[in-house]
């Protein structure tokens, strides 16, 4: 039954229909048959403007979709209450774009632009957010549209065209950072696969933390020096730069001496291991971080106690083998035994209890839950914990941990609670 339906309506037999013929054919239909008819891209399209006022969502939807519907159908769905079939519509339109020929696209300007317009002015962020995605890399599409949706004011809409589009200038995007007030479009912009010094500059000159971290983080991002030392300066306070900044391409020796002045140890190294320095400029960067540790008030001022001072070294990144053999070094017990406190998360009364134990097994769990290595943790053993050289346990392998996970958590496990 369906099928005679069908081939009436598209004109298969040698009785041609009218447009009113056909209406009142398919006001007689079930929704089914009609959902069919709205799928097919061979249905005529007299027939497809018809079903674009159909009482059924889930028909108007194909319609949206499909790409055979007339124009005036399109302009009748944009305005439709069902966010669907606005989102249908929105992908349809935008992916017919690329393919279109030069003639066509004059022709597509009166037609469906108009459409991309409403639909990139929705009320709805979802209508919004799928022609953003849709036109995200297309070179094809007005600009005013493009930069309509860049200046959205969510991040949902606004940052797939600002990540992407290849329509948006230096000058575009520089406007962009300087009127912007969304949380997270600047980290979207420093994302893009193409960032030159121009634009860097701009994001850097923004203070916006997030998005310099992601800046440094793009290897394709052009950098100046003069903007990287601006960065440098902001990263002496923001432990947040630090990684990033240690992994930034093309650093120079000046950048790399600088950085080395107020990040971890471990991060020294890490900068050390990536440039391939030789052995002396290595050492003297890592004599620059002992000298810093040592240089640092360990004794404190006299209102902040060893507790305040193992929380603000370890808030700063500075706790690490490093800093933890140097307080060995000098003896230091009680900051010592306060910065393994933070480092393992444990109550400084037991990690009191466990040094004093002088139990092997019990230090090199201690060291091993502070993330420490096993050098500094045959050092604990031999210099704090004053361990019997005879019972000492040694790194497997010359610098694994000679217990398992399970036996080192064993092992602490009374302690955990401060017992």
């Amino acid at each position: 039954m369906l099928k005679n339906i069908v081939q009436r309506l598209w004109g298969v037999s040698d009785k041609k229909y009218s447009y009113e013929e056909a209406r009142d054919a398919l006001a007689e239909k079930k929704k089914s048959d009609k959902s069919t008819l709205a799928g097919q891209e061979d249905t005529k399209p007299e027939i497809l403007y018809y079903l674009a006022t159909d009482k059924s969502a889930e028909v108007r939807r194909k319609i949206a979709l499909n790409k055979s519907t007339p124009h005036q159908a399109d302009h009748i769905l944009v305005n439709d209450e069902d966010m669907e079939v606005r989102q249908e519509l929105a992908r349809k339109i935008a992916r017919m774009l690329p393919d279109l020929e030069e003639a066509e696209v004059t022709k597509i300007r009166e037609q469906a632009i108009t459409i991309l317009e409403t639909l990139a002015s929705d009320q709805l962020p979802q209508v919004r957010r799928i022609v953003s995605e849709e036109l995200k890399t297309f070179d094809c599409v007005p600009k005013h549209i493009i930069m309509r949706l860049a200046a959205d004011d969510l991040l949902e809409v606004c940052a797939p065209i600002l990540e992407y589009s290849p329509l948006l200038s230096t000058e575009d995007l520089k406007e962009i950072i300087a009127a912007t007030t969304v949380d997270g479009a600047l980290t979207a912009i420093a994302k893009r696969s193409h960032v030159d010094e121009d634009t860097s500059e701009a994001i850097t000159s923004s203070l916006d933390i997030p998005a310099v971290a992601a800046l440094l983080a793009n290897k394709n991002a052009q950098i100046r020096e003069e903007t990287l030392d601006a960065i440098i300066d902001q990263a002496t306070e923001i432990e947040l730069l630090h990684p990033p900044l240690v992994s930034c391409a093309n650093l120079s020796m000046r950048a790399i001496k600088r950085i080395a002045g107020f990040v971890a140890s471990s991060l020294v190294s890490q900068m050390i291991s990536s440039y391939d320095l030789d052995q002396d400029v290595a050492e003297d960067l890592l004599s620059r971080v002992r000298e810093r540790i040592k240089d640092v008030d360990i004794e404190g001022a006299n209102d902040e106690t060893l507790e305040d001072q193992a929380r603000n070294f370890y808030e700063k990144g500075l706790l690490d083998d490093a800093f933890i053999e140097n307080t060995v070094k000098n003896r230091q017990r009680e900051l010592l035994f306060n910065c393994l406190a933070q480092m393992s998360k444990m109550p400084v009364a037991s990690v009191r209890k466990i040094i004093g134990s002088k139990k092997a097994r019990r230090v090199v769990a201690l060291a091993w839950r502070s993330e420490l290595n096993m050098r500094t943790a045959i050092k604990i053993q031999l210099e704090i914990a004053c361990v019997p050289r005879s019972q000492v346990l040694n790194a497997k392998g010359g610098q694994d941990f000679p217990l398992s996970e399970v036996e080192m958590n064993y092992d602490l496990a009374l302690y955990d609670g401060g017992a």
